[in-house]
């Protein structure tokens, strides 16, 4: 997953022959200036490949396909600025023949009411609208700013390309994830079937594996190797295990976290689900929890019950904030609070993601009904109060799309006295959210975040992957 240090942009500069060439200039340094202290990379034409070191003409247009072209591999976002009225056809064009299939962002200058004479105004402002029009005909989706003019050195144009570098960590990474399906979804929970089809044309592969052969990989590995020990001197660093968990126990969840890892650095996976429950216990005698814990807590977002779509907004979420997410359930109602809800899982809650110091112990539910010394491996902690992002998106097999929803809240600090990883959640207008939930069919498990990220997503998944999302406020 990219950084924003490690984000490139493609850059455009745009101007007009009958317009002062000198404020397009002045626009390039200030745009540049700018990447330099966001820290983002950049690939913008040289001050000599054109007569005003800008793009005006259809020459200048082929010049910038080729340079795009050339580092199509690195490119993950298209930022369009137009000091002046900028040319819609050397624009469009550049765009159209670099084919890089990126996020675009198009902002346009303030003119300034005492610099409007003939020598000095812009006309950005209309010309934005140009440019626009010609991405609407060719059919190439884009993002706008917060105003339909700003100066590219204002802060509300800082905050839109750090938004925008958001929407271009989403579309990047979503459109070309591969996600991994270790073991069978439970029998009893029809609500975790998917398309594998549908998920595919948006770009993103499901790379299914046996739940057998991770096993069968764990019992390989020497209880006594290198790796053990030091997968285990990881597992008490990361929280707090009670004396009565048995050295075993702790041992085969060291072994099946190396396979695990093994298998997603070998087929290179971005997010991972698991069948969690009852294969594991039975056959092997552990829990996956903390498994999919210290993977999140990498960034690696990992959900249970074979969650595919799950733990795809786990990963759209993880692109945003950069930061771990978590998958949890829609689980209780808060008395009778009608904004507020419990949710919770077992659980496999990245150790940030809780911010409180988590103790790791067996699962309660399944390890009164199979036994406690099957279960070990449950990262129990109650997540910190702040703010969150929650996604959640469903393969709507009926209608041949992907459709899903967005929104924002609060974590709280009430009290809740339940086993496992407890959020208690505070959304605004919560029921109208559970009634469309309810109506359009979607899954009890949610992915969520430790920020605010709801627009940069549904920007990202509804105008560059072309999903239906509902976005609640």
């Amino acid at each position: 997953m990219k950084t924003n240090d490690a984000l490139t942009f493609g850059l455009i500069v745009g101007t007009r022959g009958f317009f002062n060439s000198k404020l397009a200039e002045e626009g390039k340094k200030d745009l540049i200036a700018l990447m330099d202290k966001l820290g983002y990379k950049y690939v913008i034409l040289p001050r000599d490949a054109t007569p005003t070191g800008v793009v005006e003409t259809i020459d200048d247009a082929r010049k910038v396909a080729k340079l795009f072209n050339e580092y199509r591999e690195e490119i993950d976002g298209i930022i369009v600025s137009l000091p002046n009225f900028g040319d819609e056809l050397g624009i469009v064009n550049a765009i159209k023949w670099a084919k890089l299939d990126v996020p675009i962002m198009i902002q346009a200058c303030d003119d300034d009411n005492d610099k409007v004479g003939i020598n000095q105004r812009r006309d950005a402002f209309c010309g934005k609208l140009s440019v626009c029009n010609n991405l609407y005909q060719y059919n190439i989706p884009f993002t706008d700013t917060t105003y339909h003019t700003c100066k590219i050195n204002s802060e509300v144009f800082r905050n839109d390309v750090k938004q925008f570098a958001k929407v271009c960590r989403v579309v990047c990474g979503l459109s070309s994830a591969r996600i991994g399906a270790i073991g069978a979804r439970p029998a009893a929970f029809q609500t975790m079937r998917y398309s594998e089809k549908l998920l595919q044309a948006t770009g993103i592969t499901v790379v299914p594996v046996d739940l057998s052969e991770i096993l069968g990989a764990a019992n390989r590995i020497d209880s006594d190797s290198k790796e053990v020990k030091q997968k285990l001197e990881e597992i008490h660093a990361y929280g707090t295990i009670p004396n009565y968990i048995q050295k075993e126990n702790i041992i085969k969840q060291a072994k099946f976290g190396i396979a695990s890892e093994n298998w997603i650095k070998e087929n290179n996976i971005d997010a991972a689900s698991f069948q969690c429950w009852t294969s594991i216990q039975e056959n092997y005698g552990c829990a996956t929890c903390l498994t999919m814990s210290m993977l999140g807590e990498n960034l690696m977002p990992s959900a249970g019950e074979v969650d595919v779509c799950g733990v795809i907004s786990m990963y759209a979420i993880t692109l945003a904030t950069g930061k771990p997410s978590a998958l949890l359930d829609w689980n209780n109602n808060f008395a009778e609070d009608r904004n507020k809800c419990v949710c919770t899982h077992c659980s496999n809650f990245p150790k940030s993601f809780v911010q409180n110091p988590i103790e790791i112990s067996n699962l309660d539910v399944l390890g009164a009904s199979l036994g406690s010394e099957k279960c070990f491996g449950a990262i129990k902690g109650k997540v910190a109060a702040g703010p969150f992002t929650y996604f959640r998106i469903s393969t709507d097999d009926l209608n041949g799309i992907i459709k899903g929803y967005v929104g924002e809240g609060y974590y709280t600090d009430d009290p809740y006295g339940m086993d496992g990883g407890i959020a208690v959640c505070q959304i605004d207008n919560l029921q109208d959210l559970l009634k469309m939930m309810c109506k359009n069919g979607f899954e009890h498990h949610v992915g969520m975040g430790r920020n605010h990220v709801a627009d940069a997503i549904e920007e990202a998944v509804t105008n560059y992957l072309g999903w239906e999302i509902y976005h609640h406020k």
